[in-house]
């Protein structure tokens, strides 16, 4: 991945050792994994450097596990508890805009103000391109702040210092040229780095020891509205059968979808296992997994973060910018889908056209390469 030649890098920073640099993406949890590729990789190329994150806290497991304040780097191995970022600083911009004056919104968003512009950063990377983020960048009072020339808000341009134009088209390929622009580093992509909670990952290994012999798939038939949602009937037939093929099936489901694992389970019966826990614990499931099959959605993504086989299932949403990266995978898209994030109901009728065989020879095809043709 080459940087743009049209951006001009402050080659300064290349030989400050304890550069401080502060990491802008709020969410959601597919955002924050398509951005983790391009900071791992800054880590690695610069072992010494303060890197801070700023999140929204319901997404803090994708980037460290409690019980360590600080990654190991002076051993050039990193802290599996938190192997990326230094400190993590939390701006609950959700639950600000629904309480906008109240008095803890206030406290806290001083207090994370009174932190940002005490960390004296050298650089600021907006990796959301949106104007929250921009001006969370703007109040560190930093003078580097860099984002993407074509930002998903084009407002947020204005506020960032160094603008950078981006080629590639997947937006883990865009981060990786933001991230290349803050020391005139080449970045290549690299399998992120996520947090290892000892506590999550012994419950799952007592999960899976129920049924050493039965490898698992990951199925995940939320998605974040209804357009993405491939019907929860298809996801019973791939569950049935690849029950019946010898597979367990764990069914990942948030809050509220908690009928669309009774209707599978209904369907395929017991080997169907609802999952319903932390973030922590999903992390540990899905690093056990031989396959994960889902729409465009956050545990898609983080079974690409993992290196785990996946089958997309897409409807409205661009695979070519939003789609599996990193891992093997195989990705189902109607040639009558368009690209449209319209929040509508109903599922989009480039994605009924997708039928549960079409799914299973898909994960076939993973499962067993050696089969094919």
């Amino acid at each position: 991945m080459h940087a743009p030649s049209q951006t001009t890098f402050h080659t300064t920073s290349h030989t400050k050792s304890r550069l401080r640099l502060l990491v802008v993406r709020l969410g959601a949890m597919g955002d924050i994994l398509h951005a983790l590729p391009a900071v791992t990789a800054l880590r690695i190329a610069h072992p010494d450097w303060i890197i801070d994150w700023v999140v929204e806290p319901r997404w803090q497991a994708l980037l460290t596990a409690p019980g360590v304040d600080a990654p190991v780097q002076d051993t050039g191995q990193p802290n599996p508890r938190r192997p990326v970022v230094n400190q993590l600083l939390f701006a609950a911009t959700r639950d600000w805009r629904r309480a906008p004056v109240s008095g803890d919104t206030i406290h806290q968003f001083n207090a994370l103000l009174r932190s940002l512009r005490a960390a004296r950063y050298d650089a600021v990377l907006d990796l959301q391109g949106a104007v929250r983020s921009a001006v969370l960048a703007r109040l560190t009072g930093c003078p580097r702040r860099i984002g993407e020339a074509e930002p998903r808000e084009r407002a947020a341009r204005w506020l960032f210092t160094e603008p950078v134009p981006t080629v590639g088209a997947h937006v883990i390929q865009q981060d990786l040229e933001l991230a290349s622009a803050v020391a005139a580093d080449e970045l290549q992509h690299v399998q992120p780095w996520l947090p290892v909670d000892p506590d999550a990952e012994a419950w799952a290994e007592q999960l899976f020891a129920a049924a050493p012999r039965l490898p698992a798939v990951l199925l995940n038939p939320g998605a974040g509205w209804g357009a993405k949602r491939w019907p929860v009937e298809r996801y019973a037939q791939v569950t049935k059968s690849l029950i019946e093929n010898g597979f367990r099936i764990f069914i990942n489901i948030g809050p509220g979808e908690e009928p669309l694992a009774q209707a599978i389970v209904q369907h395929a019966g017991p080997h169907a296992i609802p999952l319903q826990g932390n973030l922590a614990r999903l992390i540990a499931v899905t690093r056990r997994v031989a396959l994960a099959i889902a729409g465009d959605t956050g545990p898609l993504h983080l079974a690409c973060a993992l290196g785990r086989p996946v089958v997309g299932i897409y409807g409205p949403t661009d695979p070519s910018r939003n789609g599996p990266f990193g891992t093997r995978f195989q990705v189902l898209r109607s040639p009558l889908s368009r690209r449209d994030h319209s929040r509508h109901p109903q599922p989009e009728a480039g994605l009924l056209t997708i039928q549960p065989e079409d799914v299973l020879r898909a994960a076939r095809a993973l499962l067993y390469p050696e089969t094919v043709p």
